[in-house]
């Protein structure tokens, strides 16, 4: 046993120890009778095979609940049915483990902002956890239209403190991503680390250059994908091949700043109005040009029909689209947005209407929608075009000749391995050349790359998040109190220690310190601990009887435990 595992082995010990504490077992006192018992709670974690951080970090939220009286089940399950659970059955789960990965396009607050907490993303969007605030809508709506930066950032800041004063989620850790390459197969300086995302994004992918014979780019993922697909935001991984598929008239660069990519220009009018002119020099895969009546079908699609709900909220600000010439077009916006060149024009994937027209007409009159399509060819205009797709092992796209951005290397290969200690393996054997991901024990990636200087290893604080989802629409989880209990239970800096490994920093708001400008540095981390969680709990009438936590008094539990 490695002094690394065990290091790890005795981290977590002290964390259970310690969210375990005799503090947590004093007894709550009330004189008045209580409601209900809650029911059962069930906590769905990751696998450990395939997010161990994520997944011993639920383990040991699942017992500090427990000492609050509670009955919490911790259920693993992979990710392809926690989404199908979590996303497409919202009214079905109690609590669960997710993360937000670090993209590029959310290097501006907007999407985490907007997208994650405004109601009117609840039903089908991003607000998968229900959350329902006019006072927040307002902010969130407000900040989009906030040209002056200042002022923009204000309401930024004042987001975040409604969001942590109600509690939706309990934010957990932002991640510090350890990403890897071969400097004997790539060159450094052609290797680009974007912040808050590491090495493993879009620059690194066209620009990295191979020194030998060496021309596939061979990468890794601890989790299946679960689609490839323009109008399905799904997984890391599944990002990591649509980006590369599907070109954006807008890129988001290495400085977090949008730049033109298949739009030659894109030019501010006024506030409301923006001109794009695309190039000229765009095929699809398939041999057939892009014109402008892709892109706008491309825009058009998610906002003029209810077939594409995940990529509705990054054109809902859109008025009309009209053609202006043969490479050109106007955006009418209907109100100021002061995000929309990164989070409009540098999201909405560019697809081939001639492939997606028919699948939009046949999801016409069913309640299907176009993320239900499964296009085998999956034709883009991206710098790679797929060549093969096993999801849950194997997925292979290569070099795309005909772009005007071609890559240097000839394919990239990303290959599923779920568990880390055979990751490891194969980057020391040369089977895996850049690691995109790492969810196992740092100490053992440090070593390898000590051991071996053609390893580089780098590491960045992660633009994204994880954090523990509260199904705000289901009691008792409808209750801000008794979600800030239980967010108040969870002890991050153990967290931290034994299921990151001290390889984070700790959560407080959805705005990563990684964009500084806009995290707020107002918004402190809350204090922690078993004996505060009970006190919540008591004030708000809730009390323990028989080792059970129950409802305040007269309160009738209305719900069985998911299935």
């Amino acid at each position: 046993m490695s002094r690394s595992f065990s290091r790890r082995q005795a981290l977590i010990i002290t964390g259970a120890t310690t969210l375990l504490s005799t503090t947590a077992l004093t007894p709550l006192a009330f004189a008045q009778a209580a409601g209900d018992p809650v029911r059962k709670i069930v906590l769905i974690t990751d696998t450990q095979g395939a997010a161990p951080q994520a997944y011993q970090a639920g383990q040991l939220i699942a017992q500090a609940w427990k000492q609050l009286g509670l009955d919490v089940e911790a259920r693993p399950m992979a990710r392809q049915a926690q989404t199908d659970l979590v996303w497409f059955n919202r009214d079905k789960w109690d609590t669960t483990m997710w993360r937000m990965v670090g993209r590029p396009e959310r290097s501006d607050p907007d999407e985490m902002t907007f997208n994650l907490f405004h109601s009117s993303t609840a039903p089908r969007g991003f607000n998968f956890v229900g959350y329902n605030s006019p006072e927040y809508d307002k902010v969130a709506e407000q900040q989009r239209q906030t040209v002056d930066p200042a002022a923009r950032q204000n309401l930024i800041k004042q987001a975040q403190q409604i969001v942590s004063r109600d509690a939706p989620y309990a934010f957990l850790v932002h991640p510090n991503t350890l990403q890897a390459f071969n400097q004997n197969v790539f060159d450094p300086a052609s290797i680009v680390v974007q912040k808050g995302v590491g090495i493993r994004n879009f620059w690194t992918f066209i620009g990295a250059t191979p020194k030998g014979t060496q021309k596939a780019m061979i990468i890794n993922s601890g989790t299946a994908l679960q689609a490839i697909h323009p109008l399905y935001i799904a997984g890391a991984p599944d990002s990591w091949m649509n980006e590369l598929i599907w070109d954006r008239l807008v890129r988001i660069g290495p400085d977090g700043l949008p730049r033109p990519w298949a739009a030659e220009s894109f030019k501010f009018v006024d506030d409301k109005t923006v001109d794009v002119v695309i190039r000229g020099d765009m095929t699809f895969h398939d041999g057939k040009p892009v014109t402008i009546d892709d892109v706008i079908f491309s825009f058009e699609a998610p906002l003029t029909t209810d077939k594409s709900p995940m990529f509705k909220p990054f054109v809902t600000d859109i008025d009309r689209i009209e053609k202006t010439g043969e490479r050109a077009m106007r955006i009418h916006l209907k109100r100021i947005n002061a995000a929309f060149a990164t989070t409009a024009l540098g999201r909405v994937f560019i697809v081939p209407k001639h492939v997606w027209e028919p699948h939009l007409k046949s999801v016409e009159g069913k309640p299907d929608t176009l993320e239900s399509i499964r296009d085998p060819m999956n034709v883009g205009s991206g710098p790679f075009r797929q060549v093969r797709a096993r999801l849950n092992e194997e997925v292979v796209i290569e070099r795309h000749a005909g772009h005007w951005a071609a890559p240097k290397v000839d394919r990239v290969v990303l290959r599923v391995i779920p568990n880390a200690e055979a990751v490891v393996g194969m980057v020391r054997s040369g089977e895996i050349n850049l690691l995109s991901e790492y969810g196992g024990d740092p100490d053992v990636l440090e070593k390898l790359s000590k051991d071996n200087p053609a390893i580089k290893l780098t590491q960045v604080t992660d633009v994204g998040i994880e954090f523990m989802a509260f199904n705000n629409r289901r009691p008792p989880f409808d209750d801000p109190v008794f979600r800030s209990a239980l967010s108040a239970a969870i002890d991050r800096n153990v967290l931290i220690q034994a299921a990151w490994n001290g390889y984070a920093v700790e959560s407080v708001t959805h705005v990563s310190p990684a964009i500084a400008f806009w995290h707020s540095t107002d918004v402190k981390a809350p204090a922690t601990g078993i004996a505060l969680a009970k006190s919540i709990l008591e004030k708000a009438g809730y009390k323990v009887e028989g080792g059970r936590l129950r409802y305040p008094p007269g309160k009738k539990e209305t719900l069985q435990p998911p299935g």
